[in-house]
């Protein structure tokens, strides 16, 4: 079934395929938009230096997939870019909010799964860089944990 309440979630001239593969997210104060296709191939908890700073937490939660698969929707001319082209995080220039990720030489995007408003099919299957988690934080589940990016 479609999910409720997505902008993208209803019937709205799309197909039943359409409607169930797009999930939609965005940034705190709702400036930033962006669709997203359930088609992600990998979700992580990365606990590195860099996503604990980028995010003021313990570990990042993103789910990873190509970048022509998201699209912003709303909001492009508020992103803040950090980086270049072919790596940098996306935030919000009003809120602040880390949304996304570009990786991979540009190719990929690391979505911040808390960004996403509906619920992917993907649930993060290892904690990654846990050679550098903050030393105040306990893993305390089951997932395979890795010293560097599997």
């Amino acid at each position: 079934m479609p999910r409720a309440g997505g902008m993208l979630g209803g019937w709205r001239d799309r197909t039943f395929e359409e409607a169930t593969l797009m999930l939609e997210g965005g940034c705190l104060c709702g400036t930033v938009r962006y669709a997203v296709r359930d088609e992600f191939r990998y979700a992580l908890n990365c606990h590195c230096g860099q996503c604990r700073r980028a995010t003021g937490a313990a570990f990042k939660p993103f789910a990873g997939i190509e970048r022509q698969k998201l699209k912003l929707t709303q909001g492009r001319d508020s992103l803040l870019i950090y980086g270049d082209e072919r790596a940098h995080d996306a935030r919000c220039g009003q809120c602040g909010s880390l949304l996304y990720s570009v990786v991979r030489d540009g190719e990929f995007v690391h979505v911040a799964l808390g960004t996403l408003i509906d619920v992917p099919a993907i649930r993060p299957s290892a904690h990654i860089f846990v050679g550098s988690k903050a030393e105040w934080h306990d893993i305390t589940d089951n997932l395979p944990q890795h010293d560097e990016f599997p």
